[in-house]
């Protein structure tokens, strides 16, 4: 049987132009909508190992804390209200990525941008002022609308923007801003909780206003990207903007495709309908299982609940924090290096190398936990495992940082066709926001029933997506947007659903050459 099925444009089909300042400054700016999604995944853990936080909203989980450090390390935190806290903006964020889908189409990507920062900064208003749960609740479903509307907006916008060759780089950017968004929490999680008085807390909590008011100001600056002038009927500003994005007059043979995938676009009428069709079945399969999978490489476990985790097995307070810190110094750096080799090495290699990384990390960290607590979960962690834990999850989190987290973002946001793109990243960042909710809302009882198995847990789930990354998902690096299709009509599995029909209006076609057979 044929394998991976794996193509490779060989260069074919890019288009005149090279990345210009504008493209670059424009990209930067757009991504930083990563910030507001980074900043509320690395303070939310923070705050819930902050005893003042915990004394005020959830007295029942720190007076459990509080207990003697004998009983069972792994259900102290088991609370379903303290989950909700974290879990709630999530489900906010999946029902608006719905509603960000038809504004990002008819109104174009600055103006979701725009919308979600001010949701955010709304919620960071709230949550920084909140005296009771019911104003921790209202503050976080304001935030997941703010990070519904960027979530859908920014990877469409980049990726529509940069040059195919550059494409891979300039998306990350978003996961870079998401991992700078979440060391900087960190950061402020470990100066805050030494303010003496207990309101530190409220300070990690407003700060979200700052990444808010920068995409929310620098939303304002942007332009529109070419594929949604055209698609709004707008061809003479496309046609400049394209011209400005590209740094060249050649244009002609980009602004043609462009102009046939909007023809094709507006026959479409409902979207998410013929999302459903044979012929978009890949993009679909990939649009649900990638984020998916993204979410059940249990990064989120150490994201959002760092500190808490790393109190749980033994850190103490300052400790815990701390290594939440080193933890996402390391992710920011490691996906620097995505940001490199995606263009490069491409999509795939970094998917198979993570996961291989990721595997063996979790292996070890469950068999580390296991010999301290083993299944009663009471025991101590001495320094010397406390350091090799740190090391090993600094290691995981770097694999996940080069591989699937910024490509789980990446590769959903290039692979629709014009017609259905923001029904397709609607869907995306809705399965993404669904399941984010819903590792969010029983990690801590999963910790507490499946005790060190949860590392093996996330591993199994590693397996079987680094499988079907190796079977299922072609290479798509250095292709132009508009001629994605060409890419799945070569592959061995998907070419029996992706037919003629599914050609793009212009005809046009890619050299592309398979490079690898099982």
């Amino acid at each position: 049987m044929a394998g991976g099925g794996f193509v490779n444009p060989a260069g074919g089909g890019d288009y005149p132009g090279k990345l210009t300042s504008f493209v670059l400054l424009t990209c930067i700016v757009a991504a930083t909508g990563g910030l507001i999604f980074g900043y509320d995944i690395g303070i939310s853990g923070g705050v819930t190992s902050m005893d003042s936080f915990l004394l005020k909203f959830f007295p029942s989980v720190y007076h459990k804390e509080q207990a003697n450090k004998d009983t069972n390390q792994y259900c102290k935190f088991d609370s379903p209200l303290l989950t909700l806290f974290t879990s709630s903006l999530y489900l906010a964020a999946l029902v608006a990525s719905f509603f960000a889908s038809t504004v990002t189409r008819v109104f174009g990507r600055k103006i979701s941008m725009l919308f979600g920062g001010i949701t955010f900064l709304a919620g960071a208003a709230i949550n920084g002022a909140a005296r009771d749960i019911a104003m921790l609740i209202i503050g976080r479903i304001l935030l997941g609308v703010g990070v519904g509307f960027a979530n859908q907006s920014v990877p469409l916008y980049l990726s529509e923007m940069a040059p195919a060759k550059f494409r891979g780089m300039l998306n990350i950017g978003f996961q870079l801003m998401i991992t700078i968004g979440i060391f900087v929490a960190s950061l402020v999680n470990y100066g805050t909780a030494k303010i003496s008085g207990g309101w530190g807390w409220r300070v990690s909590l407003a700060g979200a206003a700052v990444p808010a008011l920068i995409i929310t100001v620098g939303s304002l600056f942007l332009p529109d990207t070419p594929n949604s002038l055209i698609d709004r009927g707008k061809d003479e500003e496309a046609r400049e903007m394209l011209r400005k994005v590209r740094g060249t007059e050649d244009i002609h043979a980009e602004f043609q495709d462009l102009v046939a995938a909007s023809v094709q676009s507006r026959s479409v009428q409902h979207p998410w309908v013929n999302i459903m069709q044979a012929k978009y079945r890949p993009q679909l399969t990939m649009a649900v299982l990638i984020p998916f999978f993204q979410q059940l490489t249990g990064i989120n476990v150490i994201m959002f609940y760092a500190p808490v985790l790393f109190k749980t097995i033994g850190f103490g307070d300052n400790a815990s924090l701390a290594s939440a810190v080193i933890t996402g110094l390391v992710n920011v750096f490691a996906t620097v290096v995505s940001i490199y080799y995606a263009d490069r090495a491409g999509r795939r290699k970094l998917f198979l190398e993570g996961g291989t990384q990721m595997l063996i990390c979790q292996i070890l960290v469950g068999t580390l936990i296991w010999k301290v607590f083993g299944v009663s979960g009471v025991g101590t962690v001495n320094k010397s495992t406390a350091i090799i834990i740190v090391f090993l999850i600094c290691v995981y989190v770097s694999g996940f940082a080069w591989s699937w987290g910024p490509l789980g973002w990446l590769v959903p946001s290039e692979i629709f066709p014009l017609e259905i793109r923001s029904a397709g990243q609607a869907i995306n960042v809705s399965v993404n926001m669904f399941f984010t909710f819903v590792i969010a809302q029983v990690f801590l009882s999963m910790l507490c029933h499946l005790k060190f198995g949860l590392f093996y847990f996330f591993g199994g789930w590693v397996v079987i997506m680094t499988t079907f990354i190796y079977f299922f998902l072609p290479e798509t690096k250095n292709v132009p947007i508009e001629e994605m299709v060409h890419v799945w009509k070569k592959h061995w599995f998907w070419s029996k659903f992706v037919g003629d029909a599914a050609a793009p209006a212009n005809g046009g076609d890619l050299e592309l050459k398979k490079t690898a057979q099982v």
